[in-house]
């Protein structure tokens, strides 16, 4: 069933196909004229419209006009008097799928309305694989919450709802917003990012909504906000929760009314913008703190998309290490680099409090370090490597504790380990055990390690030994 606005000032004719199409299964709206039906679209989109070329006011094709400028999925068929062949070619420049001639047959009229609601069908459908295939290139990795995130932006990016982006610093909430750019209608307009925690709060009016000249000291020309720059587009709040209360109040009226004012000026502009914002703060807590405006809050809380840290999703920091490290070793004119094992073993171990933005940082640190094309777990910063060792147990000491009998104890049980590895061959215990040969021997006498081996069968010339220099035989 689809949704079908049929316009005509001629109210028999918009009765007529009111009827055959209800009783094809449709839902019918109908409107008398131009004007009626813009209204009627601004609150329900419909699957296709049927509108006649002459009417009073506004004329189909200025009809057919908004469509291609507002809606330009929404397929039309237009309706001529007889002889008028040149009104539906015109039409048809401006969007019209097919025309039907007054009189027109019924059987015409619905074989022309189920092609033009297929053609809306395929049409939706290659969408809809466009913009997941846009979401899959930039969203990386396969962990089931970022699979959650794909399906979210593909459902909400052909639609103009305001979303409000959660996450840490760090994982990749500026990503999310792009790829929700890119897979709208809007894309082909500006994207356009403010950062409100990096712009002081005396500059963040002029910069959002601009000034006209003379507004301020050294304002000699008027320029244009970053607001108005998106027009069209999509405008993207970074860091939100960080927008002083009284820029929070003058966001709220354009976010009502979809019209600002400059900063000295009392010309109202309209502006048409998609609006996301993104923060790493919990912003309920802000609003119970009183540091952010409830009403804002459910002004921007429409739809809610939130980023895992990295931490909730280790299985994804391989494809992101090739990614990264791909990236910046072109940037260096190196080649492809070679991962070792451990490199990613020690990658995993550690929380990444920065997310994303740190590892992509400690990739580049890596291969900015590496000798050649090998990244080794060696080129990790020492945190890393730490937390890939592990916490250090602590260390327990017993009553009566002696450190030297304790080290003897387990020097003669390494040194029996070596000389069963080598069969009774001193010397070729002391290598395994990386000891001097004379040190060993004066072990091996001290604990009466006996090997059923002559001296002269150790080593030929060797001297018989007293302790090895230092007092506890220490090499």
């Amino acid at each position: 069933m689809a949704l079908i606005l049929v316009v005509d000032d001629e109210a028999g004719i918009r009765e007529m196909i009111r009827a055959v199409l209800v009783g094809d299964g449709h839902e019918v709206v109908t409107a008398k004229g131009g004007e009626e039906a813009v209204g009627l679209i601004a609150g329900d989109t419909p699957d296709l419209v049927l509108t006649d070329l002459a009417m009073p006011g506004m004329s189909g094709v200025e009809l057919l006009r908004h469509l291609s400028e507002n809606h330009p999925d929404v397929p039309s068929i237009v309706i001529t008097a007889y002889g008028s062949k040149e009104s539906a070619v015109e039409a048809m420049r401006h969007g019209a799928v097919n025309y039907l001639e007054k009189p027109f047959d019924v059987e015409e009229m619905r074989l022309h309305v189920r092609r033009a609601l297929r053609h809306r069908s395929l049409t939706d459908e290659n969408r809809e694989l466009r913009t997941r295939l846009a979401v899959e290139r930039d969203l990386v990795g396969r962990n089931p919450a970022i699979d959650a995130v794909r399906e979210l932006i593909a459902r909400i990016a052909p639609t103009d709802s305001t979303v409000l982006i959660t996450g840490e610093s760090g994982t990749g909430k500026e990503v999310v917003a792009r790829a929700i750019h890119r897979a709208s209608p809007r894309a082909d307009q500006p994207f356009v990012g403010i950062n409100c925690a990096a712009i002081p709060a005396e500059l963040l009016e002029s910069e959002m909504f601009g000034h006209e000249r003379g507004a301020f000291t050294g304002a000699d020309l008027s320029r244009r906000g970053l607001v108005e720059t998106a027009h069209g587009g999509t405008l993207f709040l970074d860091e939100i929760g960080d927008m002083p209360m009284a820029m929070q109040v003058k966001l709220l009226r354009f976010l009502q009314e979809r019209r600002i004012r400059r900063v000295g000026g009392n010309r109202e502009i309209p502006v048409d913008v998609r609006v996301l914002t993104a923060t790493h703060q919990d912003l309920p807590e802000l609003v119970q703190a009183g540091r952010f405006r409830e009403d804002l809050y459910y002004r921007i809380h429409v739809i809610e998309v939130r980023m895992p840290p990295l931490r909730e999703r280790r299985e994804d920091i391989p494809e992101f290490v090739r990614c990264f490290a791909g990236r910046h070793a072109a940037r260096m004119g190196r080649g492809e680099p070679v991962i070792d094992p451990a490199f990613f073993e020690a990658l995993a171990s550690y929380d990444w409090p920065g997310n994303i933005r740190e590892l992509e940082n400690v990739i580049e640190r890596a291969v900015a370090l590496a000798p050649g094309d090998r990244l080794t777990a060696d080129t990790l910063p020492a945190e890393v490597l730490a937390a890939a060792r592990g916490p250090v147990a602590p260390v327990e000491i017993p009553a009566g504790f002696d450190l030297e009998v304790h080290l003897d104890e387990e020097r003669r049980r390494y040194m029996e380990a070596a000389l069963a590895l080598t069969e009774g061959v001193q010397k070729r215990a002391a290598e395994l055990l990386g000891m001097t040969f004379r040190s060993f021997r004066y072990f091996a006498k001290k604990f009466g390690l006996t090997t059923g081996r002559t001296a002269d069968q150790d080593s030929a010339g060797a001297t018989a030994a007293g302790p090895p220099r230092g007092a506890s035989g220490e090499e």
